[in-house]
């Protein structure tokens, strides 16, 4: 699949209700374009496919608002709000906070997110110039997955 075909397939399945397949999110990330880290830099925020995966609805409920790249070393993965709606870094359940390397990942070297306190690695692709699409991975996970999938919108 071309990155032209795996961005229309994108756009189309973010719009879609319900569970959509790991598989075929699959299909669209092997079409997408790599990206590099200080491409990424800035706020973000996140979004989930649901895929059935244990981690879907999880950051609901911790009010997950999306992820901050400051700095290569400097990245905050999991910007929540709390009671009062402000957005803070949610430390406690990151386990800390975490940086960007070019990690490969399924033959492909892209920018990754690696967590600081935990075997957790969220790989990305360029959807677009505002658009990323992720996939975290890491210890817990099998070579083949399950993944959990989600999406990063880059905030003006």
């Amino acid at each position: 699949m071309n990155a032209s075909k795996a961005r229309a397939r994108f756009s189309k399945l973010r719009r879609q209700d319900g569970q959509i397949s790991a598989a075929e999110l699959d299909e669209i990330w092997s079409g997408l374009d790599t990206v590099r880290p200080e491409e990424i830099l800035g706020e973000w925020k996140g979004s989930e496919f649901d895929t059935g995966h244990p981690v879907n609805g999880q950051l609901d409920k911790v009010r997950w608002y999306g992820k901050t790249f400051v700095t290569l070393k400097d990245v905050k993965p999991l910007i929540c709000r709390n009671d009062e709606g402000e957005l803070y870094s949610n430390t406690v359940l990151g386990k800390g906070e975490a940086s960007l390397w070019t990690v490969e990942f399924r033959g492909e070297s892209t920018a990754t997110m690696v967590y600081d306190g935990q075997p957790i690695f969220d790989h990305f692709k360029r959807v677009d110039e505002n658009t990323l699409m992720g996939i975290m991975n890491g210890k817990n996970f099998s070579a083949d997955g399950p993944f959990y999938y989600f999406v990063l919108e880059r905030v003006a």
